[in-house]
């Protein structure tokens, strides 16, 4: 980029104050500082819009590679599972002579529970509320007042 010293910008100054005048020189200076400013913002919008689009390419480039990462642990993970499965059920690899051709199935122990919608459920289990005696029930200050009043007969 140029190289502006303290010199060079002295010369361009005394140049622009017998070119200009004494009178345009300030609202010129204002003008060309705002063109400046608005070219600096330009080139640092463009920057960082460009940086952007390198770290979105490298976050591409990481994700790839984790998803690479995850089909293959995957993949060992499940030929150990039917190595552990043959090796369960007696059957190796080199003899096929095993008359049982079973196949445990685990979907009851991965099968999601069944909860009530309507059952809402806190944090501390209801033994323990009634062990320690802790309030279970919710009330609002309103009908708290009113289990609370004495009778108005009296």
């Amino acid at each position: 980029m140029i190289d502006f010293g303290i010199d060079k910008l002295a010369i361009i100054g005394a140049v622009a104050l017998i070119v200009i005048g004494p009178e345009r020189l300030p609202r010129v200076a204002r003008t060309v500082g705002a063109l400046v400013g608005k070219a600096q913002r330009y080139v640092s919008q463009v920057q960082s819009e460009v940086n952007r689009s390198i770290e979105l390419e490298e976050l591409r480039k990481v994700q790839s590679s984790v998803q690479n990462a995850a089909s293959d642990l995957q993949q060992s993970v499940q030929s150990g599972l039917s190595d552990a499965d043959a090796a369960l059920n007696g059957t190796d690899t080199e003899s096929h002579t095993s008359a049982s051709t079973y196949t445990p199935s685990y979907s009851h122990l991965y099968a999601p529970r069944r909860k009530s919608f309507r059952l809402k459920r806190g944090a501390t289990p209801l033994w323990y509320k009634q062990k320690n005696g802790v309030k279970r029930h919710v009330q609002s200050g309103a009908a708290r007042v009113a289990r609370f009043r004495p009778p108005a007969g009296r």
